[in-house]
Parts: C-alpha cells; sequence; structure tokens
C-alpha cells in the first residue's frame, strides 16, 4: 500500500498554482519586477517569470475557482505591507489549499499518484473530516 498524501499531491499541483496566481498579481497588478517578486516569494527570477508566462505552476487550473480570488487578494496586501504575521499569512495560504481540494481540482493527481485511490470514494478533500474518508 502506497502512502500518498494529499498534502504531498499539493505540493507539487496546487502550491506552485497558488505561488503563480500570487505571483502574477504582484507584477502585472501592483507592478513590482521580477526579481522583487522572486525575493518576497523565495523563488528565483526564472520561477516568476514562468509563473507569469504560464509555464510554470499550471498543473491544475484555480484561478476560476471562486473562493481562491479574495484569499489570494488578502496574501497579496500582506506581502505588499512587508511587515506581516506569519502565521495570518500560512492561514490565508493553507485556506487558499483547501478551496481547491473542495473543489476536486487535486482528485486526478492523486490517483495518478496511488492508482488504488477510488475518486469517487474518496471524499477526504471535499469533507475536511479525516473521519469521513476512513472505512
Amino acid at each position: 500500500m502506497l502512502l500518498i498524501l494529499p498534502c504531498e499531491v499539493a505540493v507539487k499541483s496546487v502550491v506552485p498554482a497558488i505561488k503563480a496566481l500570487v505571483a502574477i498579481q504582484l507584477v502585472e497588478k501592483h507592478g513590482l519586477r521580477q526579481d522583487e517578486v522572486a525575493q518576497i516569494l523565495g523563488v528565483s527570477q526564472s520561477a516568476v517569470s514562468k509563473y507569469t508566462s504560464k509555464t510554470r505552476g499550471y498543473i491544475v487550473k484555480i484561478d476560476d475557482i471562486q473562493d481562491v480570488q479574495p484569499l489570494v487578494d488578502n496574501m497579496v496586501v500582506l506581502l505588499l505591507a512587508g511587515a506581516y504575521e506569519r502565521q495570518g499569512f500560512l492561514a490565508f495560504f493553507c485556506n487558499t489549499c483547501a478551496a481547491v481540494r473542495k473543489r476536486n481540482a487535486m482528485c486526478q493527481f492523486c490517483q495518478k499518484a496511488d492508482s488504488k485511490i477510488e475518486i469517487e470514494e474518496c471524499h477526504f478533500c471535499q469533507s475536511g473530516d479525516p473521519r469521513l474518508s476512513v472505512r
């Protein structure tokens, strides 16, 4: 049995998608340079370039998920303020990931990681309650 956790799948699919949305907003809406955004996000300037050209961070499409944009907006405001409480930022980031997972946007990647996962029977990400998906 493979032990593939949703958070492991999210690291490869959802986290880059969230960073891409943040990067695009910082560059396009707020006029920051790519190197400035790279420093803020803790990635390379090349990564920011790929985020903004949509060649990185688009394994899973999240920009059309209704609950995502307000959370990304809040993260951007905190990042632009410069001095922010880490836990507040992390809460927005984790809530964004949870919003993506609740819309089943990650299911295909979980199944790809472990072919024994039955998408129709796994409701972990939708419920948020791990007891509901334990059989």
